[in-house]
């Protein structure tokens, strides 16, 4: 479904460059969840961000479904974004003001301007905001939020999800209820996933697990989803 060939991308700070990705080559299959995992700085936003075509690449290519991202036209990768991809990205981004049902709904009021807050209830409910669905988003609790935005992200049942450190503002309780929520989602629904994160916790729920550090994928230590108390964490 997704796979990336000897991707680069490189950036220039006065003489010095910097190797953001540096030949990456990875593949995700339809419903497999995989996780990136890396410290801050090593990549993996530059990575999401090049999978998503916000950003050209320097050398090699993104192909989803067999397309190169890169080359496709301005309508094409709005497309692409609207029908084929779904971000989970930060609660930040919601409008305060709006309701949850009105945020989760955006992706879904071009095509059905009269029924996009009706259409997507049915996920809200699934995601346990049956009672919330009508609040201002700054009314939600950050893990309501979160919910929102995985809402927002699969509105339109997308075919690739990308989620770029979507706990990172969660304590591990609330990090666990929404790493369970995108797993078993995208399963339902069919939907490749590509998790980044820097939580060792996190990728307890992916299927597969690459390490990025320096731009490079490297071998992961599966120790590394042990708990700071020395527990390995539990299959949700």
């Amino acid at each position: 479904m997704l796979e990336t060939r000897d991707l680069v991308k490189h950036y220039h700070v006065g003489r010095e460059a910097i190797r953001a990705v540096d030949g990456v080559s990875l593949s995700i299959a339809a419903g497999e969840f995989v996780a990136l995992y890396g410290p801050s700085g090593s990549g993996k936003s530059t990575l999401i961000d090049l999978v998503a075509g916000f950003q050209a690449p320097d050398g090699g290519a993104v192909l989803v479904d067999g397309r190169d991202i890169a080359k496709l036209s301005e309508n094409e990768h709005a497309e692409y974004l609207l029908r084929v991809l779904g971000i989970v990205g930060q609660p930040s981004e919601l409008m305060p003001a709006a309701t949850a049902r009105e945020n989760a709904a955006l992706k879904l009021l071009r095509n059905h301007p009269r029924d996009a807050t009706r259409l997507i209830e049915p996920l809200l409910e699934e995601l346990g905001l049956g009672d919330r669905m009508k609040q201002p988003t700054n009314k939600l609790s950050m893990g309501e939020r979160q919910r929102v935005m995985i809402a927002q992200a699969l509105a339109i049942s997308p075919r690739l999800v990308l989620a770029d450190e979507p706990t990172g503002n969660l304590d591990t309780r609330r990090s666990r209820e929404v790493l369970g929520l995108i797993r078993s989602l995208c399963r339902d629904r069919n939907a490749a996933v590509l998790l980044a994160t820097h939580d060792p916790q996190a990728v307890g729920f992916a299927d597969r697990v690459h390490e990025l550090r320096d731009g490079r994928l490297q071998e992961y230590d599966p120790d590394e989803v042990y708990l700071h108390a020395g527990q390995k964490l539990a299959e949700p």
